[in-house]
């Protein structure tokens, strides 16, 4: 999720105070050692690629681990629950569950891969009331700009945003858009376009059909111009 600069430091205190918690938990006093041979903590998905010298796992290599992975965690998590508490209760249990195969993750080229699974499924488990509300909002919900289920709506681009904004002002207002969606459109939208899960995974996760599915992600994709609009009204112009 991208933030604003007060943000980012409430997120940084807040990361801190999670590493501190959670080396604890960990029970680090038990840590898990790889016999030999040298180690690399390769994050080849991210920005950040951290490496380990050789001998056993310690703190700083858990630490650094978090801290390369942290941002991608809670990002997945409050896109799809849309609130920050849970998403932040999420990113410390899947970090927890990343301590428990950290032997495995420390050198595995798809831990971002295998964090981010555990954050989706994680989040939608939280979401345990979701498939009742959806199915009651889904049915009800008003079709505003009568789109076919095969219709074509663009999704919103960040070019579309005036040029004089920076980058992450620019995603920070697609995120904040997200926000706004009910949960009946957001979660579909977020695993199809951004979890990049297929129609048919998301249709089998959910519990739907797949033809209701593709229906409300159409709805989503242009609820979020809307609200893209809206949210960028003082920056005129933006095209949906």
């Amino acid at each position: 999720m991208f933030l604003h600069r007060s943000e980012r430091k409430a997120r940084r205190a807040w990361w801190q105070a999670a590493e501190t918690a959670l080396l604890p938990l960990c029970g680090w006093e038990n840590c898990l050692q790889l016999r030999g041979g040298s180690r690399v903590l390769r994050m080849n998905d991210e920005p950040h690629v951290q490496t380990s010298t050789a001998g056993p796992l310690t703190p700083a290599d858990f630490t650094a681990f978090m801290r390369s992975y942290q941002d991608m965690v809670y990002s997945t998590a409050a896109r799809l629950t849309g609130n920050q508490a849970q998403a932040e209760d999420i990113s410390q249990e899947v970090f927890l569950k990343a301590y428990e195969r950290f032997d495995m993750l420390s050198v595995s080229p798809t831990a971002g891969g295998w964090l981010k699974t555990v954050a989706t499924n994680l989040s939608l488990n939280h979401l345990q009331r979701y498939r009742n509300r959806w199915r009651f909002f889904s049915e009800f919900a008003r079709d505003d700009g009568g789109e076919r289920e095969d219709g074509p709506v663009e999704f919103p681009s960040l070019e579309n945003f005036q040029d004089g904004i920076d980058q992450s002002e620019k995603r920070a207002w697609i995120e904040r858009a997200l926000a706004e969606l009910p949960e009946h459109q957001r979660v579909p939208l977020v695993l199809f376009h951004f979890e990049e899960m297929s129609y048919e995974e998301i249709a089998k996760r959910l519990r739907i059909s797949l033809a209701k599915l593709k229906t409300d992600v159409l709805r989503g994709r242009a609820a979020l111009a809307r609200e893209l609009m809206k949210s960028a009204a003082p920056h005129e112009p933006f095209n949906a």
